[in-house]
């Protein structure tokens, strides 16, 4: 359970909700959107208590996407996303230009333009996330709520809609706060983080400012990940056996680090006096000395099937 919660999503930015399996990421955005009811306190929309909205008033106010399976029975693509234009259609129900023109935004934004007349219900999930994302674009709330809008889609595509995201708060102007497990690109992308630790504790404030206090590593470091500060991704922690003199140039030195870190192995610097005991050349050759000569690797699978006997 979290207690003592004062959080703030400003308007025009993109806020990402972080934090472990099982530590109250959906509970908490249920609570905000109003499906579940605050133990205590209140969620405030501009400064306006939730819980005092219509249901009519809240779904203009915000719009919700959630992990729970939608049933759209036959409606097209389309016309599932048309059903976030009704909070602003009035008695009749009847869509106008305008709202016609909302939809194919929101379609071309999260792009789903080819799904529009597509049975909603023959969408693969990630094709349903995209369309349900633009569901909840075409209401044009003054807060988006998603519960990893990200889970089934490619990376590409991942990276696309959160980038849309931020983009819609910063052009379009509203509150946009999504719960992630995409941390490091969350931590790249968003303007803010609510990270909610092991503890349930929640810290706040820009993704640099958890970085250098501490509270991702401390949230998400585990026997074999760390996060490192400096980089801002995870990196698998493994003992170092033993340190091997080696050159690379500055392009595939990094590659060079990781591949040989999953072999427990660390590059050093050789000595003045000491020949490299692995050589990456720009080309990509490899040159790699034992005590029964040199021998030249074909890529870096064939250069750790070759160190993993050391």
């Amino acid at each position: 359970m979290l207690t003592d919660l004062r959080l703030t999503a400003r308007a025009g930015e993109l806020t990402v909700l972080l934090g472990p399996n099982g530590a109250g990421k959906s509970t908490l955005l249920r609570t905000l959107c109003g499906l579940l009811p605050p133990l205590a306190g209140a969620v405030r929309v501009a400064g306006r208590d939730v819980s005092h909205d219509s249901a009519l008033a809240r779904a203009r106010r915000l719009a919700v996407v959630l992990t729970d399976r939608v049933d759209p029975g036959l409606l097209s693509a389309r016309e599932l996303v048309s059903l976030g234009r009704h909070p602003h259609t009035g008695f009749t129900g009847r869509l106008t230009p305008t709202d016609h023109g909302i939809v194919r935004w929101a379609l071309d934004a999260v792009d789903a333009a080819h799904l529009a007349d597509r049975p909603a219900a023959e969408l693969s999930d990630g094709e349903r996330q995209r369309v349900l994302t633009a569901r909840a674009l075409a209401q044009e709330p003054e807060v988006i709520l998603l519960d990893e809008p990200t889970a089934f889609l490619d990376v590409p595509s991942r990276v696309a809609l959160t980038v849309l995201l931020r983009d819609l708060a910063r052009d379009r102007g509203p509150t946009v706060v999504v719960s992630t497990h995409d941390l490091e690109l969350a931590l790249r992308v968003a303007d803010a983080v609510w990270l909610v630790d092991r503890t349930g504790l929640v810290h706040s404030g820009a993704p640099e400012d958890l970085i250098r206090s501490g509270a991702v590593a401390d949230t998400f470091d585990a026997d074999h990940l760390a996060f490192d500060a400096h980089t801002g991704t995870f990196g698998l922690r493994r003992p170092v056996r033993e340190e091997v003199p080696a050159t690379a140039p500055p392009a595939l030195l990094p590659l060079l680090e990781r591949a040989l870190a999953r072999e427990g192995l660390a590059v050093r610097a050789p000595r003045t006096d000491e020949r490299p005991r692995i050589q990456c050349e720009a080309s990509g050759r490899f040159t790699l000395r034992t005590a029964d000569g040199a021998r030249h690797p074909a890529g870096f699978h064939e250069l750790a099937r070759e160190v993993r006997a050391w």
